[in-house]
């Protein structure tokens, strides 16, 4: 591993925002328990608009879980998480400060303004690749038909299957049934992507394409929250990287700071093993 490592606490370190925007997306004191496993234990985390922010770390430490309390697909027992200001999930009641959980309406609309992509692709089967993309927006949004189709061919062109519009999934290769899920998620113009760990069920040499589609997301300032395992695509992609252990941010930094100077001996560590195996 190329750079110096230096001695330091243990403790949590905290790195400023890349980016002097408005915050997309503020996390505070959130905390998750699976029955008595604790695995979000009082995490923070703000992310500006067009900051891309990738979460690295061990197996279980809490990355997907994070992800899904996000967007509501898990509970979360305390804490707050807003997208450009507006609540997600629960919010406080201005006169008795308990918190309360919004309605089933409500939290419809909030996830409209988040996309997620998945370990697995997720695709209806008895759809084709258009079908599968105006689903959502014809049928949740109201959006006229053709509209949602030409903002498709646009999406698809983007991650380059302008020419698989009509074909089924079952005649896609995992790689591009994984683009075919970002342009899904991104039809519904949402205002933060959430990307979880969407190489770990693909062969090797199809990688390059799915992570090809993301960084052009990057390029055109969509906010966003990667866990990966890809340790050299964190490098590129991120504005910052953040470091979960146990359920709790262990650090963060910008990608050269975390991976080649880490401040933290657990950060050291974990990288030291990757790098036993791999190459950042």
């Amino acid at each position: 591993m190329e750079g110096t490592l230096n001695d330091a606490s243990s403790s949590a370190i905290e790195a400023a925002p890349t980016r002097q925007q408005r915050r997309m997306l503020e996390i505070a004191g959130l905390r998750k328990r699976f029955g008595t496993v604790e695995v979000l234990r009082d995490v923070s985390l703000a992310v500006s608009a067009g900051e891309v922010v990738v979460v690295i770390g061990p197996s279980g430490s809490g990355k997907t879980t994070l992800l899904r309390c996000i967007n509501l697909l898990e509970e979360y027992e305390r804490g707050s998480i807003t997208i450009d200001g507006e609540p997600i999930g629960y919010r406080v009641d201005g006169r008795t400060g308990k918190r309360l959980r919004m309605s089933e309406r409500e939290i419809a609309a909030a996830r409209q303004r988040i996309g997620m992509v998945f370990q697995s692709y997720n695709l209806f089967p008895h759809m084709n690749v258009m079908q599968n993309i105006v689903a959502a927006p014809v049928r949740v949004k109201g959006i006229d038909r053709r509209q949602a189709e030409a903002r498709a061919r646009e999406l698809l062109a983007m991650v380059g299957l302008s020419d698989k519009l009509a074909e089924y999934p079952i005649r896609l290769s995992g790689g591009q049934q994984q683009r075919v899920a970002i342009a899904r998620a991104l039809a519904m113009d949402p205002k933060i992507m959430l990307f979880d760990e969407i190489t770990s069920a693909l062969d090797p040499e199809l990688v390059g394409e799915v992570l090809a589609a993301v960084q052009q997301l990057a390029s055109d300032g969509m906010t966003m929250v990667v866990v990966t395992h890809e340790m050299s695509f964190a490098r590129d992609i991120a504005d910052r990287i953040v470091f979960m252990d146990a359920g709790v941010i262990v650090e963060e930094g910008k990608p050269d700071q975390l991976l080649f100077a880490p401040r933290t001996e657990r950060v050291r560590a974990f990288l030291k093993r990757y790098n036993d195996r791999y190459r950042i």
